[in-house]
C-alpha cells in the first residue's frame, strides 16, 4: 500500500446482538496482505445474547484485534465515541457491522483516496442473484434509492448524504466533534453529525467505495426499526431542520393541504398498510405513505419510548 504511512488505521466496528466475525476476518486478511499499521476494535454495546457475544469473542484472539464486551447499552452515538477514544492511529475507519466488503481493495482505495478530513465510501446492495428479492421490504427500499448512492449524486448534497455505515475520519476531528449522545436510539444521530461537519465548516469528500449491504432483516423488524427512526426524527425535529427529507415533505405537503387528513387516513388505513409491509409482497409506496401517516400522528408522549 503506497500511503501506508499516511494512513495508520483504526478500524472501529460498533456490534449489537450481530455477530461480525466474517467482516472482521476480511478486514484482516486485507490489513495484513496490505502491511498497513493498523488495528480493529469491535465494541460491543451492551448485546443480551449471549451466543453472539461469546461467537464475538474470538475476534480478540486475532493479531492487532481488539473485542471489548459492555454491560450496559449505551445507544448508536455514544458507542462510536468510546471507539474513537479507545483508538490509536490518526485515521478512523467505521463500518456497520452487517455489512459485506465488495473486494478485496477496499482498504487500498481509502489509502489511495487522497484524504480528507472526512471520506465516506457509500453503500451498494448486494445483487439479485443473492438477494431476498421483492419480498423483502428493505431491499425494495435499498434498490430503489441505489442511484443517490453513488458519489457523483453524493456529492450534490454532500452533508444531508453522510451515513455512519462506511466513513473515514481523522481521530482529531472526530474528538472535537463527536456523535451527539442524545441520539440514543435507533436513526438520525448520522444525519445529525452532517450538520455538525457543515457548521464546523469540516468538508466530506465523496468516493466511491461501498461496503454491500448484504443482511435484510425481515419485513417487521425493518418496520419496527422504521418507526423508531420516525420518534427520534420527530424528538429531534427542530435540530434536523433542513437536513431530512421527511420534514421537508411534510413542510411542503402543509402548504398546500391540511396535515389532518393524512393522519385520518393513517388511523383509517394504518393497519392495512402494516399487514402488506410486513407480507410477502410488500409495496414501496405503501412504505412511504406508512412512514408519513405514522410520523404525522406522532405527539410528545411517543418521544422517549424505545
Amino acid at each position: 500500500m503506497n500511503n501506508q504511512e499516511k494512513y495508520r488505521l483504526s478500524i472501529l466496528i460498533p456490534v449489537y446482538n450481530y455477530v461480525c466475525t466474517k467482516l472482521v476476518d476480511s478486514l484482516h486478511r486485507q490489513a495484513e496482505a496490505s502491511g498497513l499499521e493498523y488495528e480493529i476494535i469491535v465494541a460491543d454495546d451492551g448485546s443480551d445474547n449471549n451466543a453472539v457475544k461469546e461467537a464475538n469473542s474470538s475476534i480478540g484472539c486475532l493479531t492487532h484485534c481488539r473485542y471489548i464486551s459492555r454491560s450496559a447499552n449505551t445507544g448508536r452515538a455514544a458507542i462510536r465515541n468510546f471507539l474513537a477514544a479507545q483508538s490509536r492511529f490518526e485515521h478512523l475507519l467505521f463500518l456497520d457491522c452487517d455489512i459485506r466488503l465488495p473486494d478485496g481493495n477496499f482498504l487500498q482505495r481509502y489509502a489511495q483516496c487522497g484524504g480528507g478530513a472526512v471520506v465516506y465510501g457509500g453503500v451498494r446492495t448486494v445483487d439479485k442473484a443473492s438477494s431476498p428479492g421483492r419480498g423483502n421490504i428493505r431491499y425494495v427500499y435499498e434498490r430503489a434509492a441505489e442511484p443517490h448512492h453513488t458519489a457523483r449524486e453524493r456529492d450534490k448534497r454532500p452533508y444531508k448524504s453522510f451515513r455512519t455505515t462506511n466513513f473515514l475520519i481523522r481521530r482529531d476531528i472526530m474528538l472535537d466533534c463527536p456523535f451527539d449522545e442524545r441520539f440514543r436510539h435507533y436513526g438520525y444521530e448520522d444525519v445529525f453529525f452532517g450538520k455538525s461537519l457543515k457548521h464546523r465548516g469540516i468538508a466530506i469528500n465523496h468516493i466511491d467505495n461501498p461496503v454491500l449491504i448484504a443482511d435484510y432483516e425481515p419485513n417487521h423488524v425493518f418496520v419496527a426499526k422504521t418507526e423508531e427512526a420516525l420518534r427520534t426524527l420527530h424528538r429531534f425535529r427542530n435540530d434536523l431542520a433542513g437536513y431530512s427529507s421527511m420534514l421537508e415533505r411534510v413542510g411542503n405537503m402543509g402548504r398546500f393541504m391540511p396535515m389532518g387528513i393524512f393522519r385520518i387516513w393513517h388511523r383509517l388505513f394504518g393497519k392495512w398498510e402494516l399487514a402488506n409491509l410486513k407480507g410477502n409482497r410488500p409495496r414501496l409506496f405503501v412504505f412511504n405513505i406508512y412512514r408519513l401517516g405514522y410520523y404525522l400522528s406522532l405527539n410528545d408522549s411517543h418521544e422517549d419510548k424505545p
